[in-house]
């Protein structure tokens, strides 16, 4: 009795040892058509043990990858696709470009100053109006999450203020923000639905 874990390892383990030995076996064939027929009777197999990805784009094309992978890249055959190279099997994709300036105020978050940014460079509107008032109201509500004390409408107009350099100067009069109580007393109601 010969044991699986004696045999060497598998390079793609989904498609089992029999897979492997029958691509091990067509490697093994002179005749270039005989061993290209083979490989095309093997990528057959490999699609029906995985019948539910036959709709997902490039299916096929997959298989034939893992054949080569499976070969180690040593077959000679006339493949039907653009195969993948051995050199880029093992590259790594280019690094994800972070934003890494600081957040001034962790309980605002980066995405609502960075909107605040974007407003402070609108030309006077209403729309710009609109948006200042929405942008300060969601700082009161983030406030609110995190500090679960009664914030001062002042306290956020002079965030704005820094967060926008100075652009954004809003008194309280021209503002009204939403009551403290009515965001503290929507959460408590929202925990209690639950």
């Amino acid at each position: 009795m010969e044991y699986t874990t004696l045999q060497g390892k598998l390079i793609m383990p989904e498609y089992g040892r029999n897979i492997q030995q029958m691509v091990t076996h067509a490697l093994q064939i002179e005749d270039r058509d005989e061993r290209t027929r083979c490989i095309k009777t093997i990528i057959n197999i490999m699609g029906n043990m995985f019948p539910y990805l036959r709709d997902v784009n490039d299916f096929k094309h997959k298989l034939w990858d893992h054949v080569a992978i499976m070969s180690d890249f040593k077959l000679d055959i006339d493949f039907p696709y653009e195969i993948l190279q051995a050199e880029n099997l093992y590259t790594k994709p280019e690094p994800i470009p972070y934003k890494n300036s600081r957040i001034h105020y962790h309980h605002y978050g980066r995405t609502l100053e960075e909107m605040i940014e974007k407003v402070s460079e609108y030309e006077e509107s209403e729309e710009k109006s609109e948006l200042i008032r929405l942008i300060a109201n969601q700082m009161k509500k983030c406030f609110l999450t995190w500090n679960k004390e009664v914030v001062d409408d002042r306290k956020i107009f002079d965030d704005l203020r820094f967060l926008s350099k100075g652009k954004l100067d809003i008194s309280e009069d021209f503002l009204k923000l939403v009551e403290s109580r009515d965001v503290l007393y929507n959460k408590k109601n929202k925990g209690k639905k639950k």
